[in-house]
């Protein structure tokens, strides 16, 4: 898992690229589905209807049965969980869906996710872009953030236990502020 790096592709937008395991069906609804989510990334109910709000809740320490203590610039937020308000911006099962995230950084401005799903025999390739990205602490942030999502993820489309998220996180900090030198 850790060669699937995301890529600071312009000042604004990463990518990150995984092949995982199919159907593509099975994948989008670990993306759409509020409880599967939260296996992975946030739970809560996702609309259908590009333009509606919805929240997520991030709560790491739950994604395994595994545990660590998170870093401590963290433990709040683990402690306590996080809620996010966000809209979708489209919903095309089981091939695209995409939503804002995160707070405004800029008067009208939002960070937005994108998950594109290609299917490649019994595999999926999920293209994941986040855009709109305010600056490169955002962008540092954000990308060691996905990268332990979704090697959790990874982990769950093969049906097995991930270890405990910070001890995934943790491989993965500070990574990023080289990478995208």
């Amino acid at each position: 898992m850790d060669t699937a790096f995301g890529k600071m592709v312009d000042a604004h937008t990463v990518v990150f690229e995984r092949l995982l395991p199919g159907p593509v069906e099975k994948v989008f609804d670990y993306l759409w589905d509020g409880k599967k989510r939260g296996e992975w990334f946030a739970s809560g109910t996702m609309p259908s209807k590009p333009g509606e709000k919805f929240q997520m809740r991030f709560k790491h320490s739950d994604m395994s049965p595994h545990k660590s203590p998170p870093p401590e610039k963290m433990k709040e937020i683990d402690e306590k969980g996080h809620d996010s308000v966000n809209t979708l911006t489209a919903y095309e099962p089981p091939y695209r869906l995409a939503f804002t995230f995160g707070p405004e950084t800029r008067p009208g401005q939002v960070s937005e996710v994108e998950f594109r799903l290609k299917p490649e025999g019994d595999k999926v390739r999920l293209i994941l872009t986040h855009s709109r990205i305010p600056d490169r602490a955002f962008a540092l942030n954000v990308s060691g953030g996905w990268h332990t999502h979704l090697d959790v993820l990874e982990y769950k489309l093969r049906g097995e236990t991930p270890p405990a998220f910070w001890d995934i996180w943790r491989r993965h900090d500070g990574v990023y502020d080289e990478r995208y030198r």
